[in-house]
């Protein structure tokens, strides 16, 4: 089964702030007090009419950074960590990509995992982003990115319309 998720994790009231600011932005709730803001196409879209031509500030190695998508989350990180996290995966096997902007700066990655890649003993690029950003082991789940729910759903898109 494949699972694909590109997003913006953070602790929900923060996030609720950045979805006023971008009425395309849907937030999902997550265990453990996080939320998480879908990466689809309107809020992208959105993004990019806002930032402008060269308001990139970073990318950090995320391939759909529309420009503008590095300054708001630098900007919103000031008032609390924000994680952006990718995953591809497909027949067990695929990519992790994660970084988390605090303070208003990149604080933690890019991390990144390759197809076939093992994790590290502190765990996948994901779990460590959610890790940073405080989320816990907890429950008998194996790991943070289970812990705060994200196995839910299996794609960017199903955060926003969940099957019923």
């Amino acid at each position: 089964m494949p699972y694909e998720l590109q997003a913006l994790i953070g602790p929900a009231e923060l996030l609720a702030v950045a979805v006023a600011e971008v009425p395309a932005a849907h937030l999902s709730p997550l265990a453990q007090g996080l939320a998480l803001i879908p990466a689809t196409p309107a809020f992208l879209s959105a993004l990019q009419l806002r930032g402008g031509v060269g308001a990139s500030g970073g990318n950090a190695g995320f391939t759909w950074f529309p420009d503008g998508l590095g300054l708001r989350i630098a900007a919103w990180s000031k008032a609390g960590p924000i994680a952006c996290v990718e995953a591809d995966y497909f027949g067990g096997t695929g990519t992790q990509r994660a970084a988390v902007w605090s303070d208003g700066r990149l604080d933690l990655g890019p991390l990144t995992s390759g197809e076939f890649e093992p994790f590290p003993p502190e765990g996948s690029p994901i779990s460590r982003a959610l890790r940073r950003i405080g989320a816990r082991v907890q429950g008998g789940c194996t790991d943070e990115f289970e812990a705060v729910g994200l196995p839910a759903h299996s794609s960017t898109a199903r955060w926003v319309t969940p099957a019923g």
